[in-house]
């Protein structure tokens, strides 16, 4: 019996690092190292030290290792996803010159707003980038970077986004891939390249961007003898470019040109994602027209308050994330982080519709529903984006996959089924995002196109089916009334 090879999916999140040690050729999950981040920052501030996502990597894959009882030498390849639009500057010497502003930093939404005036409106970036600057993309933060920090901007000798920092770090070469240069503002998804006039708009030379490999899935270089120190692993192994956190999880789910297409994801975290593979290019205002890891296109919109601004509306009426019922007449709008989708960055929460016998339960229900409400309206306009009716009974007959770390709470669950109408599909595949990289680990060391290789591995698995509930459209009117009524003044945007 041959012996078993492996490969390293990276999932370098917000909050933490996990490095799935998975089996090269079945895909089967053997162990999952995990390390935390830490995040600084009041107020508008969301920041983070770049090396400790380095430190963190190196810990969480010597405990994934270690718990799967492997050698070292079983692994073949490494691919690290990492969470999108994150600005890091480097010193000539590859050293962070300051802490990294993370995609949900809103400091920059200013900057943002002149950025899209500056262009001639919305409608100019969709077709030249395929999304519009709001204060989480990349040059938002590049240009408050310049305005409120200029001497570290002079001094950058890179620019980088999360994953490509982790990249250059374990292969020694700069490189980047389409889908996660796609949320960046400065990269074209029109001509797959950067855009020399935007990168004049921003005043950023292309010299310190990192050159984009073709698809995430490219091997664009060798583990160094430094890093496979520092991990643990064979030199030489090899190093795929990666890419953003949400274009893995597509991979790991089998979306995209040798799979899924048009099929909608529903990820519940941090924040509230929908996204779907496409081969046509998207072309709104109200999404983030992505590319994908793979070639194909990937239409997505964010919200920024999901499972964190829920379960702090839980804290604060000392509940049980649980203990949750429907939200009766009361409507919670949870935008505690202010707001991406719709593009409220400034905003605060707004609770309306109490009566004497509101209870603390339909209160934690009502900011469930607020949550669910606001990702789910976004997935409407992601239909469109794909050619599709939201409205056809075809169309809302397709399965909604379920997936984060909401989708294993039973309230999530079914307030989104409630609230959608939709049946569901949770995916059986565990830590998503970790796999596809693990996906494109495998194929930048030979083993094919990784939607493909992706596809194969999920072909055993048993996902949970839910079938379709009656819509509660009284609740989805009612909420959608009171975003569409709310004042500017109301939620502080």
């Amino acid at each position: 019996m041959p012996p078993r090879t492996v490969v390293i999916g990276v999932d370098s999140s917000t909050q933490s690092t996990k490095a799935a040690v998975t089996d090269a050729v079945t895909g089967e999950l053997l162990a999952v190292g995990r390390a935390p981040h830490v995040v600084t920052g009041e107020g508008g501030a969301r920041e983070s030290d770049p090396e400790v996502w380095w430190r963190a990597l190196c810990d969480a894959v010597a405990a994934g290792l270690k718990e799967s009882g492997l050698p070292a030498s079983s692994v073949i390849g490494v691919a690290v996803a990492g969470q999108q639009h994150g600005l890091v500057v480097l010193d000539r010497e590859g050293r962070p010159l300051r802490p990294a502003l993370l995609w949900n930093d809103t400091r920059s939404a200013p900057q943002a707003a002149a950025l899209t005036a500056a262009l001639g409106g919305p409608e100019a970036w969709t077709a030249r980038t395929g999304s519009v600057p709001v204060a989480s993309m990349t040059a938002s933060k590049w240009q408050w970077l310049r305005e409120n920090d200029p001497a570290n901007a002079a001094a950058a000798a890179a620019v980088r986004l999360p994953h490509d920092f982790l990249t250059e770090r374990l292969a020694g070469t700069a490189a980047t891939d389409p889908g996660d240069a796609s949320g960046t503002c400065w990269y074209s998804t029109a001509t797959g390249a950067y855009d020399p006039e935007l990168l004049r708009l921003l005043g950023l030379d292309e010299a310190l961007l990192p050159p984009v490999a073709a698809t995430g899935a490219v091997r664009i270089g060798s583990l160094t003898t430094a890093a496979a120190e520092a991990l643990g692993l064979p030199a030489g192994i090899a190093v795929a470019a990666g890419t953003g956190d949400n274009m893995s999880a597509a991979v790991g789910l089998g979306l995209g040109g040798s799979g899924l297409l048009d099929h909608p994801v529903l990820s519940l975290g941090t924040s509230g994602t929908v996204f779907a593979a496409s081969l046509g290019r998207p072309a709104s205002t109200a999404l983030s027209g992505f590319a994908a890891a793979d070639g194909t296109y990937l239409p997505l919109a964010c919200t920024l308050n999901c499972t964190l601004a829920v379960d702090k509306v839980a804290t604060l009426l000392g509940l049980h994330r649980e203990d949750a019922v429907p939200g009766g007449e009361a409507v919670l709008l949870p935008f505690l982080d202010g707001e991406r989708t719709p593009d409220l960055p400034t905003s605060s929460g707004l609770l309306t519709g109490l009566r004497h016998d509101t209870t603390p339960q339909q209160l934690l229900g009502a900011a469930y529903e607020g949550a669910a409400y606001t990702v789910l309206r976004a997935l409407d306009e992601l239909s469109r984006a794909c050619g599709l009716d939201p409205a056809d009974p075809e169309v809302a007959a397709r399965p909604l996959r379920l997936v984060g770390g909401g989708a294993q709470g039973r309230t999530w669950v079914e307030t989104v089924r409630r609230l959608s109408g939709r049946p569901l599909s949770v995916p059986a595949s565990a830590e998503l995002v970790a796999r596809g990289a693990a996906a494109l680990a495998a194929s930048a060391a030979g083993g094919g196109d990784p939607v493909a290789v992706a596809t194969r591995w999920n072909a055993a698995a048993e996902d949970v089916e839910l079938p379709a509930v009656e819509r509660d459209t009284e609740a989805w009117a009612r909420i959608a009334s009171v975003l569409d009524r709310a004042s500017a003044p109301l939620l502080g945007g």
